[in-house]
């Protein structure tokens, strides 16, 4: 059967479509923000973000696993190939990180043109604490064999994209798998991963975007090349349909503002007593750390915040800035700075994906007389 006739998703060769300029938002779309959902952004003020108000991004169906009879399978260039159930997984070193995570989609519903997928606007992180073994540990256990270039993770999650019917598979590369932080993880914010998250066993890349941490994991497989299945090939920066494009991988630096007052029902417009009050909000970057974040008040001049520790190195900080509000209509923004020397544009960049936008937010207030 031709899978993308069937599905009126077109195929493979075919790149992720582009909405018209006056397009609106798809039936399609609705579907796929109904079944996802983003971080409410009051939510920010959380160091760990409580499990149920995490984002979440499935591709194809939550899979339903028996841990009885669930095994991970490590096989491909390796000397000792394993088959391992979930208490041989969790006798081993047992490790935890703070993560923050962020889908590479985020800030696509605000690009003009649009392109057509899940339409986030900002609110596509999570920070949370993450509890299992770590990958390199497995992998010189398995012992790897000379020539190995990547590793191929396999999640039991099947579906069909754009006419092509798979496992989800991502790869990462051999050197990135060895990194001591590189987690198989069994435990979210101290409790067993919920289904929606990857139940029994997942995979977290601190840093990377969400697209890398494999969930429902079932294999993992070492290989002697680039790895050039689907969902690699998706995620790719590019501008035009034929373009070979840039691979993601590490999260570009972003600031978000945790909303100020109070808001309307429908616009989610904020209302603000006047008066002195604390601007708060997270930053982070999947690079290095945030170094600093500004703000400015109706395109003003930016001035600097203060920033609080992390509370673990890839997840992200808090920031504060206090502000005089006076009666009007205003515009806040921030921006966040790491050590690498990233930083977030003022100005719209484009790819057809909608993916690494980390356009400077913008966020409306109503300070009544």
């Amino acid at each position: 059967m031709d899978l993308g006739a069937a599905t009126g998703v077109g195929s493979a060769s075919e790149p992720a479509r582009v909405a018209a300029a006056d397009e609106a938002i798809s039936t399609d779309e609705l579907q796929l923000a109904a079944r996802n959902h983003g971080l409410p952004l009051e939510a920010l003020r959380y160091d760990v973000t409580p499990t149920g108000l995490h984002y979440l991004l499935t591709h194809y169906d939550i899979p339903v696993i028996d841990p009885a009879g669930f095994r991970l399978t490590i096989d491909g260039l390796v000397d000792t190939p394993l088959s391992l159930d979930l208490e041989a997984i969790r006798r081993r070193p047992r490790r935890s990180r703070v993560v923050t995570l962020e889908c590479a989609g985020n800030g696509r519903a605000g690009l003009l043109p649009r392109p057509v997928s899940q339409p986030w606007l900002v609110e596509a992180v999570g920070t949370a604490r993450w509890t299992g073994t770590p990958l390199m540990g497995l992998l010189r256990e398995a012992g790897l064999r000379d020539g190995s270039v990547e590793v191929v993770f396999t999640g039991a999650d099947h579906g069909v994209e754009r006419g092509v019917e798979q496992d989800y598979q991502r790869s990462l590369p051999v050197t990135e798998c060895l990194r001591d932080d590189v987690l198989l993880a069994y435990d979210m914010n101290d409790e067993a991963l919920p289904p929606q998250h990857g139940y029994p066993l997942r995979l977290v890349v601190p840093g990377w975007y969400g697209m890398a941490h494999v969930k429902w994991l079932t294999g993992i497989s070492v290989v002697a090349g680039r790895f050039d299945g689907f969902q690699m090939r998706a995620y790719r920066l590019r501008q035009q349909p034929d373009d070979d494009g840039t691979p993601l991988t590490r999260i570009e630096p972003r600031a978000l503002l945790v909303p100020p007052g109070f808001p309307d029902f429908m616009s989610r417009r904020r209302v603000l007593r006047p008066g002195r009050t604390v601007i708060e909000g997270r930053a982070w970057s999947g690079w290095a750390p945030v170094t600093a974040v500004e703000v400015t008040v109706d395109g003003g001049s930016w001035t600097p915040a203060e920033l609080e520790p992390a509370p673990d190195k890839w997840s992200w900080v808090r920031w504060t800035w206090p502000w005089e509000a006076s009666p009007g209509r205003h515009q806040l923004s921030a921006r966040a700075y790491d050590a690498s020397g990233r930083s977030q544009p003022v100005e719209q960049s484009w790819n057809r994906g909608g993916f690494a936008n980390n356009l400077v937010q913008h966020v409306t207030v109503v300070v009544p007389g």
